[in-house]
């Protein structure tokens, strides 16, 4: 009988002990519930002790998690019933801030605050737009859209909920207006075609424009160069054709000059032998050369003239000799 007993208080000692100790994964917290009441006790990741039967315990993730709202129904503001299939949002409670949100919003935070308040702002959504506005002009907007609108509403009521990003899938209509926005689609996309092939051709003709600049610019350039060239030779030519006309100028003072000084040493020559003797021994050739004769009185006459002769013909010379 005494074994009985304790064989059955080590089974319910190792009943008590499997239902103490618990494990908490890595990217959650445990949080701790005494007669319902939540305690400020919070645990990190790994193997804990609880009292068993009285303590209750809940894992809340801490890391980065996404929650999938789905099935939204909605009315726009012209009375079309349209549905979000799905809608994304991808969040994180504050490590810092699980005992505060846990205490006003329970283990089921996101509930109050992800669901049905992406519920709250898709309806609000649809019923201030069209048909339009919600399937094609503000869809696009309507992440961001909704983001603010939560991140503002927590900030208020429960800042420990982090909302990092939303995406919103496209909404279903009915099927008699989905054709017509499948036409107008192909239509716009049609449309978007033309004005990007426009794009092309007069992409392609600015360049053809681009390049016949660069052609004639080019051109431009090189004409100038040339003119350049043909400028510089025509001066070279031109200083060339100077300096040889100087030099020319130079031969021929020089040559004057010394034809000059070549005159001018012979009439000093000449002027040197018009002597006396000089002249009386002319004479005498004078009259050996003269085949006629002369007798009496015409011989003085003959000498005299031949004399004078002789005399103008070196006063000749001289003045021809002068330099101007």
């Amino acid at each position: 009988m005494f074994e009985q007993i304790f064989v059955i208080v080590i089974c319910i000692l190792a009943i008590l002990y499997a239902t103490s100790i618990h494990k908490i994964e890595e990217g959650h917290v445990g949080v701790y519930f005494r007669g319902g009441a939540l305690m400020k006790e919070i645990t990190e990741p790994g193997y804990h002790l609880k009292l068993p039967l009285i303590t209750d315990y809940h894992e809340v993730q801490i890391s980065v998690q996404t929650d999938k709202v789905t099935e939204i129904p909605c009315g726009t503001s012209g009375g079309v019933l349209v549905q979000f299939e799905s809608i994304e949002v991808v969040n994180r409670l504050k490590k810092e801030l699980v005992y505060e949100t846990i205490k006003n919003y329970t283990v089921e935070y996101d509930k109050t605050w992800i669901f049905d308040k992406i519920h709250h702002e898709i309806n609000q959504f649809c019923s201030k737009n069209t048909l339009q506005d919600v399937y094609i002009d503000k869809f696009d907007a309507l992440d961001e859209s909704l983001q603010e609108a939560l991140s503002q509403s927590l900030e208020s009521w429960a800042p420990g909920i982090e909302i990092i990003s939303i995406r919103v899938t496209k909404p279903i209509i009915p099927k008699h207006l989905l054709k017509n926005y499948e036409a107008r689609e192909s239509e716009m996309t049609k449309l978007a075609f033309e004005i990007e092939a426009q794009k092309v051709k007069e992409k392609q003709a600015e360049t053809k424009k681009k390049e016949a600049m660069i052609k004639a610019q080019t051109e431009a350039e090189v004409s100038k160069i040339e003119m350049e060239k043909k400028i510089t030779e025509k001066e070279a030519n031109k200083k060339i054709a100077l300096i040889e006309n100087e030099i020319e100028l130079e031969n021929k003072k020089t040559e004057t000059d010394a034809r000059y000084y070549k005159e001018i040493k012979e009439i000093e020559a000449n002027s040197k032998r018009l002597t006396p003797e000089f002249l009386q021994y002319a004479l005498i050739q004078a009259i050996n050369n003269n085949t006629k004769m002369y007798f009496g009185d015409s011989i003085p006459k003959y000498i005299g003239e031949n004399i004078d002769v002789m005399r103008k013909q070196l006063e000749k010379g001289e003045k021809q000799s002068s330099p101007p």
